[in-house]
């Protein structure tokens, strides 16, 4: 089996994924997940690819997520190891069956809550993405009414799994997602 690129990741989401709001929160993680892969010598297109495909059984799957990526993606030729890296971002959560295990894996369970986070920051700025700073990004963060439902325990926990500091995986989440805010339907200058 072949390496799983962002291009693949994209062909397969759209088989299975109808709703546009998905396909808003898989760039915004892809971006993050990209802007992450630097600090660990982590390849990026590979390191989106995984982020884009995170939530491939969600719309099927509401109420039983994650426990449907493995018959999704077998079919399409994805390898094991990425099934269960995109499986892992539920542990604990919605499923028990593979934790975190290493670096992409465990930025992968830390960023997609926090991308939620800084997407609905980025949509009540009129400049959306450009110029947020981690220091006011973090003052939403602290206050738990503001995107409510974007979890903040699983953030913390995802923190001492990566054993990273909350500002540099914000830092990240900021640059990745700047750079693809078009694709997140943000506005641009």
């Amino acid at each position: 089996m072949s390496k799983l690129t962002l291009a693949r990741a994209k062909e397969i989401l759209h088989k299975h994924v109808t709703e546009e709001h998905l396909f808003t929160h898989a760039a915004a993680v892809s971006a993050a997940m990209g802007a992450m892969a630097p600090l660990y010598d982590g390849d990026k297109d590979y390191w989106e690819a995984i982020g884009y495909l995170h939530d491939v059984d969600y719309e099927k799957f509401p109420e039983e997520h994650c426990r449907h990526v493995r018959e999704l993606l077998e079919p399409e030729g994805v390898d094991k190891e990425d099934i269960d890296i995109i499986i892992s971002h539920g542990y604990g959560l919605v499923t028990d069956e593979i934790e975190p295990q290493n670096d992409i894996a465990r930025c992968l369970f830390t960023v997609d809550e926090l991308t939620g986070i800084v997407h609905a920051y980025a949509l009540m700025r009129p400049e959306g993405m450009e110029g947020m700073s981690v220091k006011s990004l973090k003052k939403k963060f602290k206050d738990k009414r503001f995107a409510a439902k974007c979890n903040r325990e699983v953030i913390k926990q995802g923190l001492t799994m990566m054993n990273a500091e909350l500002d540099a995986v914000m830092q990240c989440c900021i640059e990745g997602m700047t750079e693809h805010q078009a694709e997140l339907n943000l506005p641009t200058k």
